[in-house]
């Protein structure tokens, strides 16, 4: 028969060994909540108690925090802070958030006591939760808590408003950062330039360079704040990201016109705007100016210079630069060091490159990946070859530097140049096998290789390989597949494939074209050819010097000496000037036709334009000396 639950409770109540058992563990569990010092020396609570005041200013008490740990938040944790009797308070409930304990608790903890009658948080409550769900990664939670912190009456200062903004704007919450700014500066807060560095700063570093302009407007006109050096630093910046140089210039003639000190980030980001533009003095009067201002250039200022002096070719004054700061008492870092490695390594100034790398010991600067790249990629162009090569990247990987796609990229190509495919095709494989993602320029460097040793169904296997593990290829690596098949008296696939890049929405670039039209010009196809160079203008491609040198190569077979001569007198009058190729090419028109006169003439032409005569340049000159020995003399009778 079923009892009755009252009835069983009865039943349990009236037993006195159950009733004396269940009194004497809730007697133990209080026990327990107890202060030692509250305790008598039975264990027993005392007769009297320290006062209220004295409980409520104790700090949070240890055992409390352990029982949160075990029983997380519930009726038990509820029951021992009756028991131990701390007060819910404002005070409590930071202590709470600061201890060691899971997020979801302090959250849940913080919710009951928001409930509690005569309890209200406020912003001291609040913020402590927003930063503990932040560090915790728990973003939904955390926007939840600064709605109803904006919502609701709770006061926000503008401390605390951009405290907000820069968690948001951290957790890639741009938009909400946004609607809370206004909403609280709507209602509740007068934004200072704190706050509204705070906003700028935040939208410059998401990328949302657009709105940073707007937002400058907006604090001029508010009149309870004005720009400071922070406000224009980020400015600036982002002026510099949207590449409007004259409104940068503006705001830093305004910056000073209204007393402020400009800082070395400021200056650096104008040099380096200016160096983008190809205005090099102007970077250097930025130079000159901040240091007449008493401002010192910082490692990010040097590293800006000697990086845009050898982008604009005057590697002498970048390492000049370089010595220069160390005068100055600046350490470089290995940012700065791998800029001037690969300034150097472009010049071909490899024993420059080593040295270098040398020196960065001394200057306890550690080398990383990018340079021994560097380095790597400076010998494989250098005579060292591909063994030393090879001794820097064991010494690489000596160190504990693990190689990345870029290093295979560079050593494939390297093997590549210096006829060494198979080694190639081995570390292509052991990109795969470390689980890197397939790297178009490998395989572009492997099947321009492949394609020149007229492997040509290896490049093409090499090709479909690369397509089926991207989706997709660069135009780059169809320029190279379309060269090799017009190489090979492929055309027709080769123009297949020309189709293909656009049908995929792979744009083709100049190389593409010159690649096709390449192709077309060895089997004659001189119209078609002419017809591609004009849709390549059409699509709004600026064909470069090896477009023309191959029609004029073209017009040099098909139309002789005569027509490759008017092309390239039409070249001397045009933007696009003709190279030593197009001397060459028009030489050998003329040798292959016997012009000895006109080659001679053409030849020292070609010397006053400051080309220098290479084996190709004599060839042609001998061939037409030969022509006109073969010739027949007139003899007089």
């Amino acid at each position: 028969m079923k009892i009755p639950s009252s009835v069983a409770k009865r039943m349990i109540s009236t037993s006195s060994h159950l009733s004396a058992r269940l009194k004497q563990t809730e007697n133990e569990i209080v026990q327990m909540f107890k202060h030692p010092a509250l305790r008598d020396d039975d264990g027993s609570a005392p007769s009297s108690a320290p006062p209220r005041a004295d409980r409520n200013a104790r700090s949070l008490d240890a055992r409390f925090l352990r029982i949160l740990k075990i029983f997380k938040w519930g009726t038990d944790a509820e029951k021992a802070l009756e028991v131990l009797m701390l007060k819910v308070d404002r005070r409590l409930v930071r202590e709470v958030l600061k201890a060691d304990v899971e997020a979801s608790v302090k959250a849940q903890f913080f919710r009951w006591a928001g409930r509690r009658k005569n309890f209200e948080h406020d912003a001291t409550t609040y913020m402590p939760l927003v930063r503990c769900l932040e560090a915790e990664g728990l973003f939904g939670e955390m926007w939840r808590a600064i709605q109803d912190m904006v919502r609701g009456a709770c006061v926000v200062s503008p401390a605390e408003l951009s405290e907000i903004v820069r968690i948001l704007g951290k957790a890639k919450m741009v938009n909400r950062a946004c609607s809370v700014f206004y909403q609280t500066k709507a209602r509740k807060c007068r934004p200072t330039s704190g706050t509204y560095n705070a906003m700028i700063a935040m939208l410059v570093r998401e990328g949302h360079h657009e709105k940073v302009h707007e937002l400058y407007n907006e604090m001029c006109n508010d009149g309870n704040c004005f720009p400071d050096t922070t406000t224009y630093a980020a400015l600036v910046a982002a002026f510099g990201k949207l590449g409007r140089e004259d409104s940068a210039a503006r705001l830093f003639e305004e910056m000073k016109e209204n007393g402020l000190q400009p800082t070395a980030k400021i200056y650096t980001t104008l040099m380096g705007m200016s160096f983008k533009s190809g205005k090099v003095e102007d970077a250097l009067a930025l130079f000159r100016e901040m240091r007449d201002r008493c401002c010192t250039p910082n490692v990010f200022t040097y590293t800006e210079l000697i990086k845009g002096l050898g982008m604009s070719g005057r590697v002498e004054d970048a390492c000049r630069m370089f010595y220069e700061m160390q005068r100055e008492g600046c350490r470089p870092d290995t940012v700065l060091m791998n800029n001037l490695l690969n300034i150097l390594s472009k010049a071909g100034r490899v024993d420059d490159v080593v040295r270098i790398f040398k020196e960065m010991e001394s200057l306890q600067c550690m080398p990383n990946v990018v340079t021994y790249n560097t380095v790597i990629k400076a010998v494989f162009e250098s005579k060292s070859g591909a063994s030393e090569a090879a001794r820097w990247l064991e010494e690489m990987v000596g160190k504990g530097i693990v190689p990345s796609e870029f290093t295979y990229s560079i050593l494939i190509d390297g093997f590549c140049k210096t006829n060494r495919v198979e080694k190639a095709l081995m570390l292509l494989e052991e990109m795969d096998e470390k689980g890197f993602p397939p790297c178009p320029a490998a395989y572009c460097s492997l099947i321009d290789a492949l394609g020149k040793a007229k492997r040509y169904e290896a490049a093409c296997e090499l090709f479909q390989e690369l397509k089926e593990n991207c989706g997709s290829s660069t135009s780059r690596v169809y320029a190279v597949m379309i060269k090799h098949f017009g190489k090979c008296g492929r055309l027709n696939d080769a123009m297949d494939l020309f189709d293909e890049m656009k049908k995929l929405g792979c744009t083709p670039d100049v190389y593409a074209y010159n690649a096709l039209m390449s192709g077309m010009v060895r089997v004659g196809m001189m119209d078609e050819a002419h017809s591609l160079l004009q849709t390549m203008q059409e699509q709004g491609l600026f064909p470069d010097i090896n477009s023309h040198n191959i029609i004029l190569n073209g017009l040099a077979k098909v139309g002789g000496p005569r027509r490759a001569m008017e092309m390239l007198a039409n070249m001397k009058l045009s933007e696009m000037k003709p190279d030593a190729v197009s001397y060459n090419t028009v030489l050998g028109a003329l040798s292959r036709a016997g012009m000895f006169e006109e080659a001679a003439k053409l030849m020292k032409e070609m010397s006053t334009q400051g080309f220098e005569y290479d084996l190709i340049t004599y060839s042609s000159i001998l061939e037409a000396i030969g022509k006109v020995d073969d010739e027949p003399s007139n003899s007089v009778c």
